[in-house]
């Protein structure tokens, strides 16, 4: 056996390893700016990974979303599927905006806090225009798919690829070369994505050295109460999309979570819910999920589905106003709630979407905008809880619709598909110049 290890354990001593490096950093350059000069060295390998995978999503969602539509034979199907799926996305969401607001207001991180607050008149330097359903609509409507690939625009690709997907299917046998070709596609978009995969390890090691190289763990005692109670309320999240999951797949819900081990932690060390795409796909492929719910429903909940995401915005507004002594009675959290369940859903594909969304509902509910300044500092960390959140509630919300449409295989079946998948890729191994 070349590697006894499965791949899972790899990241966590990865991650183990670049908290180490990174404090070896920080003790040895007090300068905040000299070990942010040599984090922005260590964080190449981390930045080139993300790149890597950036050029594969759109690529991978376009061909494996088309293959996937293409097969479910017409509209209806993929009406009912787009339907169940987006049902089951809404009601996520405000479970986890609730969640946000109800822990928020339980464990009152904000009040007591014991460090000087920014002054009200500062900023955050963050874009925040107003939300309007025009301009919603607008973005998620692609002028050019070839400026949605290339500005890896999940939502437009996936709009234009169902679009593409149901003519292919009505077309029938006319289409059945261009059906093949762009599967080959989609398998040699997974082929290079094993590849990009085996760089994971370094990647994670070098995000987290770069991280804890500029912060320290110092920030992380400082912020110890909001931190700790953010995480407990994630917890609390994954419990309870897990229960959701056990009362629709029952037990097997087990196997899932432990499918997702290692994508979970690679979104985790990496704060990044796109890094760990790749590798979902593959372990629902696993699961038994058919290709043809999987391709569809995860590049859906990657732009409808942000648990973590969500329930942070309810809780950090809070966290916010409570740092200021600024009082919001029920009626105002529940209007905040509702318009966060609107504007939260242009998220996806924009950088630290959270922190904008943030920001804009700051504004919209006159707290100031420099709380924001409060938590720039540990928002990396917060990053990496609510990145694999995500990760976790898109693999468990595409079980769900794959065994409401029928589309997940039994256990013994799945088992079997995992055990030619094995056979497959040590094959591969074994003659890489055949793969």
């Amino acid at each position: 056996m070349r590697r006894k290890l499965p791949p899972a354990a790899w990241i966590l001593i990865a991650m183990l390893i670049g908290i180490a490096i990174g404090y070896m950093v920080f003790i040895n350059f007090p300068d905040k700016k000299s070990a942010a000069e040599v984090a922005g060295y260590i964080s190449i390998m981390s930045d080139v990974f993300l790149r890597l995978i950036k050029m594969l999503i759109g690529p991978l969602v376009f061909s494996t979303l088309v293959v996937g539509i293409a097969h479910m034979g017409d509209a209806a199907s993929v009406g009912r599927v787009f339907g169940k799926a987006l049902g089951w996305f809404i009601t996520a969401s405000l479970i986890s905006l609730i969640l946000g607001l109800v822990m928020a207001n339980l464990l009152e991180p904000g009040h007591n806090l014991g460090l000087p607050l920014p002054d009200i008149g500062s900023s955050a330097n963050l874009a925040t225009s107003k939300f309007t359903l025009k301009d919603f609509v607008s973005h998620v409507v692609p002028k050019s798919f070839v400026e949605a690939m290339a500005d890896n625009e999940i939502l437009q690709i996936v709009v234009f690829s169902m679009f593409f997907g149901v003519a292919l299917a009505s077309l029938g046998e006319k289409a059945r070369t261009l059906v093949n070709a762009i599967d080959e596609l989609s398998h040699a978009m997974l082929k290079i994505t094993g590849y990009v995969m085996k760089l994971a390890p370094l990647a994670v090691l070098a995000a987290m050295a770069a991280t804890v190289a500029v912060n320290g763990l110092g920030i992380l005692m400082k912020f110890a109460v909001f931190m700790g109670s953010f995480y407990l309320s994630l917890f609390l999240l994954w419990v309870i999309l897990s229960l959701a999951g056990f009362i629709f797949l029952g037990p097997r819900v087990l196997l899932l979570l432990k499918l997702i081990r290692e994508p979970f932690l690679l979104s985790f060390a990496t704060a990044s819910s796109e890094a760990a795409y790749p590798k979902i796909l593959i372990a629902l492929d696993r699961f038994g999920v058919k290709r043809k719910i999987s391709s569809f429903v995860m590049p859906m909940g990657y732009s409808f589905n942000l648990d973590g995401s969500m329930m942070y915005c309810t809780f950090a507004v809070l966290f916010i106003a409570q740092a200021y002594d600024i009082h919001m009675p029920i009626s105002t959290q529940i209007t905040m709630l509702l318009i966060l369940m609107l504007t939260s859903k242009g998220m996806a594909g924009v950088p630290r979407a959270s922190l904008v969304v943030i920001a804009a509902t700051l504004n919209h509910f006159n707290i100031p905008e420099a709380g924001l300044l409060l938590i720039l500092g540990v928002d990396t960390f917060l990053d990496m809880g609510r990145s694999a959140t995500n990760a976790v509630g898109n693999s468990i919300a595409t079980a769900v619709v794959a065994k409401w449409e029928g589309e997940l295989l039994s256990v013994n079946d799945a088992a079997a598909n995992a055990r030619s998948m094995d056979e497959e890729a040590a094959a591969s191994l074994a003659h890489p110049a055949h793969a």
